[in-house]
């Protein structure tokens, strides 16, 4: 069962990435919109296409992650999530570019994946606009390996997938305010002090994975301590 904690964090996660995904995805988008494919159902599909990217990519790291049952393998997940998490709020109120690296290396991996929406270019088609969104699914992305690596911490291919659709469902609002042409709802989040307020939201949510990873940890190393150090049933004698 999904932790209601859980899902309104991936929900923020996404919507706190407006900015960021304005810059990293919105050129594609407004592609969308300018190439005459600019219908509510057109952008939908390929907007469709990514939440369903976003699920897949999700399940997969949930099923990779599910079959380690190694407590240490979880808590590296959850610090990595949490030291991405801090490194994308940085990245996006323009206060440390560190995490342009990681993008500009899955860039690497994206190339054969953006020539093949290359292909799909001419989307009239809700089907071709859908098959775009599956692609561009793929983008490098820090926000989106973030919250893999964050989603992968429930070790469960459905609940990873369903926070990883609730995150791609926080991008929406900025997403669609491109591929609609509402203007006025982007340049409000293309705003400086929106990116600090959003950056400074993303930190904090770092610091608080890694914050309860650390206590997870403690509480997990006293109980083992704790069952350690004591002495069998059968060795506790008393004597008289």
């Amino acid at each position: 069962m999904l932790d209601p904690g859980q899902a309104g964090s991936a929900l923020l996660l996404g919507l706190s990435g407006a900015g960021h995904c304005l810059g990293m995805c919105g050129g594609i988008a407004s592609a969308l919109q300018l190439g005459g494919a600019n219908s509510p159902v057109t952008a939908l599909a390929f907007h469709g296409g990514r939440l369903a990217s976003y699920a897949t990519l999700g399940a997969i790291m949930g099923l990779l992650a599910g079959t380690l049952e190694a407590t240490g393998w979880t808590m590296g997940l959850r610090y990595l999530a949490g030291a991405l998490l801090i490194g994308m709020g940085l990245y996006i109120g323009d206060w440390w570019r560190g995490m342009a690296l990681l993008e500009r290396a899955g860039g690497a991996i994206f190339s054969p994946v953006q020539r093949m929406g290359a292909s799909l270019m001419p989307r009239e088609r809700p089907e071709r606009a859908f098959a775009l969104g599956m692609c561009w699914g793929l983008i490098p992305c820090g926000l989106i390996y973030s919250s893999l690596a964050w989603s992968a911490t429930t070790q469960s291919p459905a609940q990873a997938a369903l926070l990883m659709l609730l995150f791609g469902i926080g991008t929406l609002p900025a997403m669609l305010a491109v591929s609609l042409g509402a203007g006025r709802l982007q340049a409000f989040l293309r705003r400086r002090g929106l990116k600090w307020l959003i950056g400074a939201l993303l930190v904090a949510s770092g610091v608080w994975t890694i914050y309860l990873a650390a206590g997870h940890a403690q509480h997990a190393g006293h109980g083992t301590q704790h069952q350690g150090g004591a002495p069998p049933a059968h060795m506790d004698h008393s004597h008289h």
